[in-house]
């Protein structure tokens, strides 16, 4: 052999043969047939909101054979079967509040852009915020509210002063706020936070490394497209990362049915030295365990 290291690196490969092979026939089959979610560098995360069908318990069994770390955009009750599985929530749900006015807020059409929300919103984020730090997870999620007529410049200049009041107890507790791009063009009508450059001019503005963006690939295709440019420019403003194919919001095999590729983004999110997590967020249209195994396959880069 040429080397040193190719020397190891056949010693190992002969290890890890001779392991295999001293497996009962049954375990040597699903050890060889499991895929490489924990093996890529990129680290995955699945949205339960995606498989209403399946209760939580065994959709967390499943998340774990697939090769997943966590499972996303639950609430704190949600934790203990969470744990039981040794399993993240990359993504906690935010938390929804009324205001003393009995307005809902905190979901995607009303939240930060409004400063009569915020009084409600940094109390029920601090509850959020205490909670998910006592759980030992990292991320939760936030919406900036729908236009509703407010400029673009006044809705940012909002969003920064609430946002602000919360980052001293969010750094406190290290536990990042991580407001999500949508698309305003199909799912999300009005939206505020709908492109890259308005959310990273938030992020400027807010001043805190506890505070970034979830670059939802699908949603932002639909608004701006050239994902990979966007993704290696901004890298330093993005906390998060959600997939779903496009058009559709489903899984993205087969890969010549629809518009992104993943494999090339992959590598440009695991470029840019991301160590966070991305979620699976589409909607399977097959047998949906097939196509979530599929499709963390297929992003195992």
């Amino acid at each position: 052999m040429p080397s040193s290291m190719s020397r190891r690196t056949a010693l190992r490969n002969i290890a890890g043969a001779a392991a295999l092979a001293s497996l009962p026939p049954s375990r040597a089959a699903e050890k060889a047939a499991k895929p490489a979610a924990s093996g890529g560098s990129i680290r995955q995360s699945v949205c339960k909101w995606c498989y209403k069908d399946i209760a939580l318990d065994p959709f967390c069994a499943a998340a774990k054979d697939i090769g997943l770390e966590s499972v996303e955009l639950l609430n704190p009750e949600d934790f203990p079967i969470l744990k039981k599985f040794g399993l993240n929530c990359a993504m906690v749900s935010n938390p929804t509040a009324k205001t003393p006015q009995g307005v809902s807020v905190g979901g995607i059409g009303k939240a930060w852009n409004r400063l009569e929300h915020h009084d409600t919103l940094v109390a029920s984020y601090e509850k959020r915020i205490a909670e998910v730090a006592a759980a030992g997870f990292e991320n939760v999620i936030c919406f900036s509210g729908n236009r509703e007529k407010l400029d673009d410049e006044k809705g940012l200049d909002n969003c920064a002063i609430g946002l602000k009041r919360l980052m001293a107890f969010a750094e406190k507790n290290r536990i990042n706020v991580i407001m999500e791009l949508l698309n305003s063009k199909v799912n999300h009508k009005d939206y505020m936070c709908d492109r890259t450059p308005w959310g990273v001019d938030l992020v400027k503005r807010v001043g805190s490394e506890r505070f970034k963006l979830l670059y939802d690939i699908y949603h932002m295709q639909i608004m701006e497209g050239d994902v990979i440019r966007t993704i290696t420019d901004n890298a330093a403003y993005l906390g998060h990362y959600h997939t779903a194919g496009n058009p559709g919001r489903n899984e993205f095999e087969p890969q010549d049915q629809q518009e992104l590729n993943y494999p090339p983004i992959m590598r440009a999110i695991k470029a840019t030295g991301f160590k966070g997590f991305v979620g699976q967020e589409f909607i399977p249209k097959r047998d949906p365990l097939t196509s979530l195994r599929e499709s963390v396959k297929l992003c195992a880069v």
